[in-house]
């Protein structure tokens, strides 16, 4: 028998499917349903980590198992290749982007191979090159002619080390998503802006269509994300200048409870409030400066300034301060907020900070008597913010507060202070970025024309190579050649936009341009993407929620109403898999991480191999900062890459986190080598051929039973929600019992030519189930079994309901209530037989002697209770 060598297997297989084009997709196909599933398409770092090959596994996992399930299935690979970090590169070792970015995709695309990836590698995509990007030009100018684009001056968040701007999603906590310890700060631009807002109401209604497909936590984020709400806007009246100061509320039933307004340090009437009083300015900027996410979060202490200017609250005339607060976002309603202390937490801990007035407007309701409560603000410690009984409020007092909502804002309406509206948190999508390494903006700017966008015929607009990569600015500005161009209108000198689009852009329509990658008229044919859009699986990390997965609705929805594609959403199903874990090995001495290869464990102890310092050992997300990655190539290689596909989705479900642990990989290894000696040490007991049911014995019959059961809960594990786990356990188990059928039947009875075809079958299912999981090893041991065909064009097993049911079943007999014995029947027995075979039991006649015997109670296949006197 030859040992199971992986290296060879695998190299076999991965040349056979390359040079066969094994999994090369036909846009349709006679017979098949069509079925798309996609893995979020990787940044070429250069390098694959384990946090890939766990994705990108799933994916394959759902692709080979649905080509078995009789599909016609799409599963394409692509490259979302621009970005900082190549021009980063080139600034850092002169190489141009290009190179540094081929390079990365030539070895990371070498690697998915490795991992034996079931990809239609024609498809591949790379959005760094001229003939993808020029398909981002030409959206950008079909919804530039929609309406969907414009430019305007804007406040951005700026990343200093960047030297570009930031959407609001990519900053994290005040600081740059890409640099962790450099603080976003703000800056006023000329921005061109996608009208994402203009799909707000469509983006929240579409999660009904996904309601069942994808995790309700994404849903939520999003939902939460762009904000909506539904209020009232008032207009408050600026005493020093007589201008109306219009604020958002949703809770008009408090409005006689203002005590202080408070804007946004953004706010236009700030530069006007400076000029009275400058001592202000360095507080503002100051203000503005701090990132909108650190200004508005949840327990952070709320900063203000005082301003010496004052409103008047419309419905009462009252003089009322006005005040900047860091809190207050320009972005979000009208970037001023009237202020209830006593019915808002926010307001109130800020007016206790400045002793600010407070004014109860309404007053809670006792839960059993119905009476109210009355409160005053000398004794509250915190806002009162639910409903009650209104007071204070004029005309209105006496009202519920629910009640109260809709008069005020009645009130408001006919009085003219205001109106009734909806307002969103969502805000359109700044796309420029001042880098090189992007899609360039196809506009020009003409002293005759204006603004106008590059002809068609003339797209792409290519990326020049004239530049210098000097981390300052913006690198396309030093380019004179791209600079100045001519006015496809007029004909006269124009300058290009030396802008490049933000790389999200990239990824919000690849995957539909995988379905038809070598268009040269369109970025897509409609026929085609409609007949396999929208994605049917779709596999990425939950931190694109609300980016990357927001902006491919919003770009699905556009190009729906351009007539490029029918389809609503981009993604049917979205599955968000779990982080990879491992341990990481601080020593408090050195002040750093250290590597695995310089720890030495003693139990569950770590100790430093050099100095031998004990280190504090904590499991926690794999990073280069905590030096507690995995390489999978190294496990590859040390392993293979069946062992390796096999661990991971065998050690968690995979939504969950995995914990990396290379003895479950020695694990998997074992038990596929278990199966390859299985097979190879037994070929003379393969028999291929119809079992025949009637003449099989007890143990065969169990063995078949076994194997229907298995393929049950494997094909509904994976159905249901893809719990590999629990699918990869199944076959364990059944491996298990195949093989002391084969020690105890075929070994030691030399089983009859129908035990055989029990074992050939029962084995060559396993095999089959494998295979999504091990194709390499499946794919070999198939060819070893004289298997008809490849693997891959095997059905799926199908069980037979009937074969999972046991013929016999186990019965508790009982005396009394007691159980004194059990019986193994067959499930068809009479109930005299069974009352007979119960009251024979050695153990039930010890119990019933000298005694008599009132009545047996049978529940059929269950129990026999004898109840005796």
């Amino acid at each position: 028998m030859r040992e199971y060598s992986f290296k060879d297997v695998e190299s076999k297989w991965q040349k056979k499917w390359s040079d066969e084009s094994t999994y090369k997709t036909e846009n349709s196909v006679e017979g098949k349903e069509n079925y798309y599933v996609l893995e979020m398409l990787p940044y070429p770092s250069g390098k694959l980590h384990v946090g890939h090959a766990r994705n990108y596994t799933i994916g394959d996992v759902i692709a080979r198992y649905k080509r078995m399930k009789g599909f016609n299935v799409l599963h394409p690979m692509g490259w979302d290749s621009f970005g900082l970090p190549a021009e980063n590169a080139a600034i850092q070792n002169g190489a141009h982007p290009a190179i540094w970015t081929k390079s990365n995709i030539d070895n990371m695309r070498r690697q998915l191979k490795l991992i034996g990836l079931s990809y239609d590698w024609d498809r591949e995509i790379a959005s760094y090159l001229p003939e993808y990007y020029k398909w981002n030009q030409w959206i950008f100018k079909k919804m530039y002619e929609k309406g969907l684009v414009y430019k305007k001056k804007s406040t951005v968040n700026w990343c200093p080390d960047c030297q570009t701007v930031l959407a609001n999603e990519q900053v994290e906590d005040g600081m740059c998503w890409r640099h962790s310890k450099t603080p976003v700060i703000q800056k006023d631009l000329e921005q061109w802006f996608f009208k994402i807002t203009e799909y707000a109401d469509e983006l929240l209604t579409g999660h009904k269509e996904l309601k069942d497909g994808w995790p309700e936590k994404v849903l939520t984020m999003q939902k939460n994300w762009i904000g909506k709400s539904f209020g009232t806007e008032i207009n408050f009246t600026v005493v020093e200048t007589g201008e109306k100061l219009p604020v958002f509320t949703t809770r008009i039933d408090t409005i006689f409870g203002v005590t202080y307004a408070v804007i946004a340090p953004e706010h236009p009437l700030v530069n006007e409030i400076m000029k009275t009083n400058p001592s202000i300015k360095e507080a503002v900027l100051n203000m503005k400066n701090t990132d909108m996410i650190e200004r508005t979060a949840e327990g952070k202490e709320k900063n203000g300034i005082e301003t010496g200017y004052y409103v008047i609250n419309p419905v009462n005339g009252e003089k009322l301060p006005l005040w900047i607060g860091d809190y207050v976002l320009m972005n979000y309603g009208t970037g001023a907020v009237m202020a209830v202390p006593t019915h808002d937490e926010r307001d109130f801990a800020f007016a206790k900070k400045y002793n600010l007035d407070l004014k109860v407007v309404i007053n809670p309701v006792d839960k059993k008597t119905k009476e109210e409560i009355v409160i005053s603000p000398e004794n509250m410690e915190n806002a009162f913010v639910g409903t009650g009984i209104m007071t204070n409020s004029g005309e209105f007092n006496g009202l519920s507060s629910k009640e109260a909502l809709g008069k005020i804002a009645e009130f408001v309406e006919e009085k003219g202070y205001g109106e009734r509206t909806t307002k969103y948190r969502l805000k359109d999508w700044g796309v420029s970025r001042q880098r090189y390494w992007g899609t360039p903006i196809p506009a020009l700017y003409c002293e005759k024309c204006g603004v106008v966008m590059e002809k068609d015929e003339n797209l792409p607009v290519t990326l020049p190579t004239d530049v210098e990569f000097s981390g300052n600015g913006n690198p396309l500005e030093t380019s004179e050649s791209f600079k100045h161009a001519v006015c496809p209108v007029c004909g006269g000198e124009a300058r290009r936009d030396t802008d490049t689009m933000d790389t999200f852009v990239d990824s919000s329509w690849y995957f539909l341009r995988y379905c038809d990658p070598k268009n040269t008229d369109l970025p897509f044919a409609k026929e085609i993407v409609d007949g396999w859009t929208p994605v049917d699986q779709y596999i990425g990390g939950i931190e694109h929620a609300v980016m990357h997965l927001l902006y491919s609705r919003f770009f699905t929805k556009v190009l729906r109403d351009l007539g490029l594609l029918k389809s609503n959403e981009p993604f049917k199903r979205l599955l968000t898999q779990g982080m990879v874990l491992g341990p990481s090995y601080y020593s408090p001495k050195q002040n750093k991480f250290l590597y695995p290869s310089q720890v030495t464990m003693k139990g569950d102890q770590a100790f430093d191999s050099e100095t031998g310092e004990e280190l504090q050992v904590k499991i926690e997300k794999m990073s280069k900062s905590k030096n507690n990655g995995v390489d999978p190539e190294e496990m590859i290689e040390k392993y293979g890459a069946d062992t390796t596909r096999l661990f991971i989705m065998f050690a968690a479900p995979p939504e969950k986190e995995l914990e990396w642990n290379e003895n479950g990989l020695a694990g998997a290894y074992r038990f596929l080598s278990k199966i390859w000696r299985m097979i190879l040490e037994n070929k003379e007991e393969i028999e291929h051929g119809t079992i025949n049911y009637d003449n099989l014995t007890k143990e065969d019959k169990k063995v078949v039973r076994k194997l229907h059961q298995t393929i049950k809960k494997v094909t509904e594990s994976i159905e249901d929600n893809y719990h590999f786990n629990t699918s990869i356990a199944a076959i364990m188990e059944l491996i298990n019992e195949v093989q002391e059928f084969k020690t105890n039947i075929l070994d030691v009875e030399k089983g009859s030519s129908e035990s055989k075809k029990v074992f050939t079958e029962a084995m060559t299912k396993i095999v089959v189930m494998l295979s999504p999981f091990a194709p390499h090893f499946a794919g070999e041991l198939w060819e070893e079994m004289g298997g008809n065909g490849e693997i891959e064009e095997q059905p799926w097993p199908e069980h037979v309901e009937a074969l999972t049911i046991s013929e016999e079943v186990a019965i508790a007999v009982q005396v009394n209530g007691k159980v004194r014995g059990t019986l193994e029947v067959d499930r068809n027995i009479s109930k005299e037989d069974l009352e007979k075979l119960a009251l024979d039991l050695e153990n039930v006649k010890k119990h019933i002697e000298d005694k008599t015997v009132a009545k047996v109670i049978i529940v059929p296949n269950k129990i026999v209770n004898i109840v005796v006197k």
